[in-house]
C-alpha cells in the first residue's frame, strides 16, 4: 500500500521539529561541563558521569515505559508532551543544584523522561507511512542528532556560561512537548498492540536474525555516544596543541556542525537503506565511521581547518545507518515480539554507551587525545563482521523485501 495521505509531510515536519527542539537537553550538561566541574570540583571521571547518567535515566525510561506498555495506553501526543515538559523542568532543576549528587539526580530523571519524547516520536511518524518509513524514521533520527548538538550551538553564540545553555536547552524540550501536543495526530497506519513481555524475551534471544542485528546495533552504540560526548573536548585539545586556531566559541560552533551534520546523513542513508538494502547501508557506514576513528589522530594538533572536515565526516558516518537497526528488527522479529525486540535492543545500547563515555578520559589519561578515539574502531569492526553474518543468513532465508 503506498504513502496516500497528503497531511504526513506536515506531521513528519511537525514530529521532527518537536525531535530537533526535545533532544537539546540530552548534552547540555556536556556543553558547560568545563564550569560545572569548576563549580563543583570535580574530576574528569565526575564529568563524565553528567552524561552517562543520562544514558542510564534513558535505559530505565525505556523499560518502565515497555512493561506499563505507555505507548499503546496513553495517547501519543499527550504521552510525548508531558513528558517534553517535565524533562524541562527536571533538565532547568541544573540552574539551582547546589552538588553533584542533585546534579546527578535531575540528569537521570532527564533521560528517564526524555524515553517518552525519543522512541514514541519514531512510532509516531511510521504511522504516516508504509513505502517511505525508511525515510521518515531516519528524519526522525536526523532531527534529534541536531538536538543534541543544540546546546554546542547555544555555548558558541553565548559563551561557556551554564545559564544560556540550560535555560535555553529547558525552554526548547518544553516548546516541543506543546507542539506535539497541540498539533499532532496519529496516521492511518496504527500498530497493533505489542506491549513489553519478559517471556518474550528467551523467544527473541533465540531468534539468530534479531541477535545479529542487535550485535550490530551494540557495536554502533559503542562508538556514538563516546563520540558525540566527547568530541568537543577532542576539537578543543587538538587547538590547544596546534596553533593559530580560533578560541572557545569557534570549538563549541565546530563541534555543533560535527554532530549536527550527521542529521543529514540520517536522512540521506534513510533513502539509501529503502533501495539498496538496509544491510549494505549499514556495513558501509560502519567501514566509514570505524576508518574515521583510527584515523582521526593523524591529523590531531594540525591545523583547524584540516581535523574539522575529517571529524564532520565522522560525525556523519557514525549516525547514518542509526534508524536502520530498527528498521531491521521490525523486519525480522516474530509480529507478537517486535515490541520486545526494540525495547532490549535500545537498553542494551544505551547501557554500553554508559561505559565507552566513561571509557574515554580513561584512555586520554593512560595515551592521551591523540589516540583515545582508536578504541572506539572496535565498535564497527564487530557491526560489521555481525550484519555481514546476518545478510549471507537472509540470502539463504529471505524473509523481508526491503532487504
Amino acid at each position: 500500500m503506498a504513502d496516500a495521505d497528503p497531511r504526513r509531510w506536515r506531521m513528519l515536519a511537525l514530529l521532527a521539529t518537536a525531535e530537533l527542539l526535545g533532544m537539546a537537553p540530552w548534552f547540555a550538561a556536556t556543553a558547560v561541563a568545563p564550569e560545572f566541574r569548576e563549580l563543583w570540583t570535580l574530576s574528569s571521571g565526575q564529568s563524565a558521569w553528567l552524561t552517562s547518567i543520562v544514558q542510564l535515566g534513558f535505559v530505565v525510561g525505556t523499560l518502565v515505559a515497555a512493561v506499563l506498555n505507555l505507548a499503546d495506553v496513553l495517547p501519543s501526543r499527550w504521552y510525548f508532551g508531558a513528558c517534553a515538559v517535565l524533562a524541562g523542568a527536571a533538565n532547568g532543576g541544573l540552574l539551582i543544584a547546589d552538588d553533584f549528587a542533585t546534579g546527578l539526580a535531575l540528569r537521570f530523571l532527564t533521560g528517564f523522561l526524555l524515553a517518552g519524547v525519543y522512541p514514541p516520536a519514531m512510532k509516531m511518524a511510521a504511522t504516516w507511512f508504509l513505502s517511505n518509513r525508511g525515510v521518515a524514521i531516519g528524519t526522525i533520527v536526523g532531527a534529534l542528532t541536531v538536538g543534541k548538538a543544540l546546546p554546542y550551538l547555544v555555548d558558541a553564540l553565548g559563551g561557556i556560561r551554564i545559564g544560556p545553555v540550560v535555560g535555553a536547552t529547558s525552554l526548547s524540550v518544553v516548546l516541543a512537548g506543546v507542539l506535539v501536543a497541540l498539533g499532532y495526530r496519529d496516521g492511518p497506519h496504527a500498530f497493533a498492540r505489542r506491549p513489553f513481555s519478559w517471556r518474550l524475551v528467551g523467544e527473541v534471544a533465540r531468534n539468530r536474525e534479531v541477535r545479529l542485528v542487535t550485535a550490530g546495533y551494540l557495536g554502533h552504540m559503542w562508538e556514538l555516544y563516546a563520540f558525540w560526548a566527547w568530541i568537543a573536548a577532542f576539537l578543543a585539545a587538538s587547538v590547544a596543541a596546534g596553533s593559530g586556531a580560533p578560541g572557545p566559541r569557534g570549538v563549541a560552533l565546530a563541534a555543533f556542525s560535527v554532530v549536527a551534520a550527521g542529521g543529514i546523513a540520517c536522512v540521506i542513508g534513510g533513502r539509501i537503506a529503502d533501495r539498496i538494502g538496509r544491510e549494505r547501508l549499514v556495513i558501509a557506514a560502519l567501514a566509514a565511521s570505524g576508518s574515521a576513528a583510527l584515523s582521526v589522530g593523524l591529523v590531531f594538533g594540525l591545523s583547524f581547518w584540516i581535523v574539522v572536515p575529517l571529524v564532520m565526516f565522522w560525525g556523519m558516518a557514525v549516525i547514518a545507518d542509526s534508524a536502520q537497526f530498527s528498521a531491521l528488527v521490525t523486519e525480522l522479529a516474530p509480529g507478537h515480539a517486535v515490541g520486545t525486540a526494540l525495547t532490549l535492543q535500545t537498553s542494551l545500547g544505551f547501557l554500553l554507551t554508559a561505559v565507552t563515555i566513561q571509557l574515554v578520559p580513561i584512555m586520554v589519561s593512560a595515551i592521551g587525545w591523540r589516540w583515545a578515539f582508536a578504541m572506539l574502531a572496535a565498535g564497527p569492526m564487530f557491526g560489521i563482521f555481525a550484519i555481514t553474518r546476518l545478510r549471507r543468513l537472509r540470502r539463504l532465508q529471505p524473509v523481508s523485501p526491503h532487504g
